[in-house]
């Protein structure tokens, strides 16, 4: 075991503060990363303060984690020390099940092992993410940063990059397509750049005007405020595919009218209360509402291989360990544009 410097969580009403975590020493499959960059996502601050249920403290969270190689096991092929390498929300699986065979390995039948705030496969020992120093993670779990990636700006690729990118891919989002993305936040603009750059005319539709400009800078062609009803009705029947980013609740029939026929609404972010949704919403024009969790191994490699051809990178804020806490309040108070990224080098 190894003893590294951390940022944890004690409990669900502690802040974040110094603390040292176990890293398990190398086997002859794993890769040591000394991590560089860590991007904050708001899944962090809804499992610090136990807003899911299930939390496991002391917590250290961070799945979004860009770090250099120090060490390999003997039977690493793909990676060397010196190379970049990063890690997301998962840490391992089973390899076996029919999920883990087809690459979808976040579905592990046998439960997947998270990258924080979960155990390894041994149901026993917990995991720590990316508020530190280090990890250690079998090579399969490692993914390769493109040369021409920013590393910084590269992190949230690893979560919010992902869980854009995977629905977009799923539901055959192209050329034409009317598109609305809602809400313009840590994922909202990484979907409006992807599906942007798929092609499609975005719409992005936000209670607030104030980021149309950063909107349209990103690629959307239209944007409308939701404050207003009226919107609702301009809008009815617009579009084939509806991103609905939003943590906060929000009526979703409301928006399933804005599809049309066969049209799909896909749900990416996550209200920490149930909401209701009426039958004929759907049944009244075919239309479908789904949702989204992140990306297999072979997903997140292509959205990091994605985004370097397309020269799609999140807009990021570094920030020093110190002032996690301070951005967890202007996270929740929507003060960051749009992601948070902790430069690691600043934990001693």
């Amino acid at each position: 075991m190894a003893k590294i410097p951390a940022y944890a969580a004690q409990s669900a009403k502690s802040p974040l503060m110094a603390w040292t975590i176990d890293r398990r020493d190398p086997g002859p499959n794993d890769v040591v990363l000394d991590i560089l960059y860590c991007g904050v996502c708001h899944s962090d601050i809804h499992q610090v303060r136990d807003e899911w249920g299930g939390a496991m403290f002391p917590m250290v969270p961070g799945h979004e984690i860009v770090g250099r190689v120090s060490h390999v096991g003997k039977s690493v092929t793909q990676f060397a020390p010196g190379a970049l390498g990063a890690v997301g929300c998962f840490v391992d699986s089973c390899m076996e099940c029919e999920q883990c065979k087809v690459h979808h390995e976040n579905f592990c039948e046998k439960g997947v092992a998270y990258t924080y705030t979960s155990t390894e496969m041994d149901r026993k020992t917990p995991t720590f993410g990316g508020y530190s120093k280090q990890i250690v993670v079998k090579e399969h779990f490692v993914l390769k940063v493109p040369a021409n990636l920013e590393i910084s700006s590269a992190a949230p690729l690893l979560c919010a990059g992902i869980t854009t990118y995977s629905p977009l891919r799923q539901w055959n989002v192209k050329k034409g397509d009317k598109v609305a993305v809602v809400g313009l936040g840590g994922l909202g603009h990484m979907g409006v750049k992807l599906a942007a750059s798929m092609g499609a005319d975005v719409t992005v539709l936000s209670t607030s005007r104030a980021k149309e400009a950063d909107a349209r800078k990103f690629g959307a062609k239209g944007f409308e405020v939701t404050k207003d009803p009226a919107v609702f009705q301009k809008l009815r029947g617009r579009y084939s595919f509806i991103l609905d980013t939003v943590s906060a609740p929000h009526d979703y029939n409301a928006y399933l009218e804005l599809l049309k026929p066969y049209g799909t609404m896909v749900i990416v972010g996550a209200p920490p209360e149930a909401s209701s949704v009426e039958a004929f919403a759907l049944i009244g024009a075919n239309r479908q509402l789904a949702g989204s969790n992140i990306g297999g191994i072979k997903e997140t490699q292509e959205v990091l291989d994605y985004c370097a051809a397309h020269k799609i990178a999140p807009e990021v804020e570094i920030i020093p360990i110190q002032k996690i806490n301070e951005a967890y309040e202007r996270m929740i108070r929507n003060d960051v544009r749009y992601r948070f990224v902790i430069d690691m080098a600043s934990l001693s």
